[in-house]
């Protein structure tokens, strides 16, 4: 199966790699300085069309990298969340970000469920973590819910060495005893 055609549905999701189409809504999430400010913080429009790339180019490398995250009621992307392993990180990751407006509605969870599906199921992966900064509480909260635990202390790697990380996490063999 080619990774530009993955396509993921949940009850109110569908998740893809990243289109062009999505660009827009990406820069406008990255541009919000609250939505944006765990995942990177605040960007103007073209550093967010470099990460934005960065996430297409670990698709097309890696195989996997962030799904986009369109809403089926509406067709309109509302985040980024999936399996990311960049050069230097500390584990094999499924992270989120999720639009301002799509907070509070349980659809971090619906997709991360998903997501951490995917990382097990489809990617071979034995052990999953999520990097959250200490004052994130949302992201920990997911995180605990999803059943990962507080593994402790992480750094990530430049430019983020300077950024508060804690690593929470599971093994495959956790993920499949919490159903």
């Amino acid at each position: 199966m080619s990774w530009q055609t993955i396509r993921i549905e949940t009850e109110r999701l569908v998740l893809r790699p990243p289109q062009a189409e999505d660009f827009d809504r990406w820069a406008a999430n990255m541009a919000d300085p609250e939505s944006a400010r765990f995942i990177g913080g605040q960007q103007p429009r073209a550093v967010a069309w470099r990460g934005f790339l960065t996430m297409v180019g670990s698709w097309a490398i890696q195989g996997f990298g962030m799904f986009s995250v369109i809403e089926k009621d509406t067709g309109h992307w509302i985040g980024r969340m999936g399996p990311w392993f960049p050069e230097g990180w500390p584990g094999r990751e499924v992270g989120w970000g999720l639009a301002r407006h799509a907070w509070g509605k349980g659809l971090a969870m619906e997709g991360a469920i998903a997501c951490m599906d995917f990382a097990f199921d489809q990617l071979g992966w034995d052990d999953v973590i999520h990097n959250i900064d200490p004052a994130n509480a949302p992201s920990q909260a997911l995180a605990a819910r999803l059943g990962s635990r507080l593994r402790g202390p992480g750094r990530l790697p430049e430019p983020f060495q300077d950024a508060p990380v804690e690593i929470w996490g599971q093994t495959r063999d956790e993920w499949r005893r919490r159903a």
